[in-house]
């Protein structure tokens, strides 16, 4: 059973709600969609349909004219020849034509109102369905986008991300250990030649030193001398 009974009901649908209670929103636009579809190709095969009929009509009714024109002629015919019961005769099936193309003509008219009716739904309808196709493309990203959310989190509290997080760190582990055998290396290496800045200070040190001992040497002369007095 569909979910719709008529095409009324789906121009009257309200999408929210229908889409708001089901428990699978992507898997119920489908369906619609695809009801509208079957709903659209039926309209329009009445309408084909009630238009290949009006087409016969108005051939029926160009064929009552023609027929009411020759028992018009044959009536004038026989109340020429002085004949006035074919004449009335002739006039009555021309009445007949006549009654038949006015018949006619009545439903072709209703036909027409038909038409004009299958043409206001099936433009509700089309109107409809670019609005549940527009809502499909609208859940499709949001659905797309949440799964993708999902892919990402699982991915990211996986066990092998972990594991790969963790060979990270005992990679830089091994590059902290390396690093650190280096500068041992280099502190350990007596030989290595001083730097530049290394020479200069161990000059400036020197002069602090030897003036330090030309204080003390002045200090203890002059001690010797206050001690001959």
């Amino acid at each position: 059973m569909g979910i719709f009974s008529r095409t009324r009901d789906i121009i009257a649908a309200n999408f929210n709600d229908m889409l708001d209670n089901a428990d699978d929103p992507a898997k119920m636009i489908r369906m619609i969609i695809l009801e509208m579809e079957e709903t659209l190709v039926e309209v329009r095969a009445s309408a084909a349909r009630t238009i290949a009929d009006q087409k016969e009509m108005h051939r029926h009714t160009v064929k009552l004219d023609r027929l009411q024109a020759d028992w018009g002629e044959k009536a004038q015919l026989a109340l020429s020849k002085d004949r006035e019961d074919l004449a009335r005769a002739a006039l009555v099936e021309k009445k007949k034509a006549a009654d038949m193309a006015e018949q006619l003509t009545a439903e072709i008219t209703v036909l027409d109102d038909a038409l004009r009716a299958y043409e206001k739904d099936i433009d509700k309808l089309q109107n409809r369905l670019r609005e549940a196709r527009s809502r499909q493309t609208a859940i499709s990203a949001r659905l797309e986008s949440a799964e993708n959310r999902v892919k990402l989190r699982t991915l990211m509290s996986t066990e092998r991300t972990d594991e790969a997080l963790s060979r990270f760190d005992q990679l830089d582990r091994r590059v902290d250990y390396a690093e650190g055998r280096a500068e041992a290396l280099s502190l350990s290496d007596g030989n290595q030649k001083p730097s530049l800045s290394d020479e200069i200070a161990a000059l400036e040190g020197a002069d602090k030193v030897d003036e330090e001992l030309e204080a003390m040497k002045a200090a203890l002369g002059k001690s010797s001398a206050e001690k001959k007095d």
